[in-house]
């Protein structure tokens, strides 16, 4: 059993592009394909899909690459952890490389990227930074 399933998905996600998969799977949950749905529309992934395996379904990610084979995701950092959560105001929202990342938030409204909470007004807790 893993105690930090979102860590796990990040350290995948990070050693799969640094060997230049073209995809990486792991198991699949509703906050990783939510995190994988945020992930597309930013521009980090070309796709994913939640396959319908039992008793697990698996969630399956498309990486991207530049035109001269680089990943498109440069770092991934898990900030809250389970032993040390981390919240914060919209009106503190980090920026991430200075506009160039994202951080992904746990709102009320559920997950959803630093400008977008900005944006709404919400605060959260700080999923994760991808740059």
């Amino acid at each position: 059993m893993n105690s930090d399933p979102i860590a796990d998905m990040l350290t995948r996600i990070r050693n799969a592009s640094m060997v230049q998969h073209k995809q990486v799977v792991m198991p699949s949950s509703r906050i990783k394909a939510d995190i994988a749905k945020i992930l597309q529309e930013e521009g980090f992934i070309d796709s994913y899909a939640v396959t319908d395996e039992r008793p697990q379904p698996n969630l399956v990610l498309r990486l991207k690459y530049t035109g001269r084979g680089e990943p498109v995701i440069t770092g991934l950092e898990r900030v809250s952890k389970p032993g040390k959560r981390v919240y914060t105001g919209y009106q503190s929202i980090p920026w991430v490389r200075a506009g160039l990342g994202i951080s992904i938030l746990s709102t009320p409204k559920g997950l959803m990227t630093g400008r977008q909470a900005r944006r709404n007004k919400l605060g959260g807790e700080i999923i994760c930074n991808v740059w």
